[in-house]
Parts: structure tokens; sequence; C-alpha cells
């Protein structure tokens, strides 16, 4: 059997996000919904992505639909940053979360501070 390049494409794109995104197959599957085994066809090139599977990537993963479909524009590499950073364990977690929210209160005791003056 024969496979589309623009579809085999796609799916290595796809399989490079979820992996990123340090899930299986099955996890990402059922985050948006569609079977394991059709995931792996979508990221073997077998099948190909249909619009409302990649409205459903897009939207969980953050990816441009641009990046999935053409390899054009960004991927989703800042998501795939913080779900790296939130996924290592949860007191890292807690510690990251507490130093965002410190930060922000920071940031904006100073910034209207100096709006006042």
């Amino acid at each position: 059997m024969q496979y589309n390049q623009d579809d085999i494409d796609i799916g290595e794109r796809l399989r490079s996000i979820r992996e990123g995104m340090k899930m299986t197959r099955e996890e990402f599957s059922e985050k948006i919904d569609i079977t394991d085994s059709f995931l792996g066809q979508i990221e073997r090139g077998e099948r190909a992505l249909s619009v409302r599977t990649l409205r459903k990537v897009v939207r969980y993963t953050g990816a441009s639909a641009d990046y999935l479909l053409f390899g054009k524009g960004p991927g989703n590499e800042t998501i795939q940053k913080i779900n790296n950073i939130l996924t290592l364990n949860s007191q890292t977690t807690s510690d990251f979360i507490y130093h965002i929210v410190l930060c922000s209160s920071d940031f904006c005791k100073k910034f209207d501070n100096e709006n006042i003056e």
C-alpha cells in the first residue's frame, strides 16, 4: 500500500508534538477523543487527519494548524516547555507556580506604584 507523503509528514509532526508533551498515544487520543489505533494510523501516515480531528489537536495542544499541515509557523514549543515543567513532579510544579504568582504580585505592585506617582 502506498501512502501520501503529506499524510506521513503531518503524522510525524503530530507524533513529535505528542512526544514533546510526554504523552502516550493512549493518553493523547483520550484527550482529543479518538481511538489510540486511529491516532497511530494518523501518526504513521496511513490515515488522513480530518478537519474535526485537526481542530481537536489544535485546541488541545496549542500548535498552529499551519505547522501541523504544512510544517510552517511555530509549533508548540512554549506549550511543550510548560507541560514539561508542570509534569515533572508535584513539588516542582508547586514551586514553579508559587514563583510565578510571587513574581506576578511583585510586578503588579511595582507597576501600580509607578503609575500612581
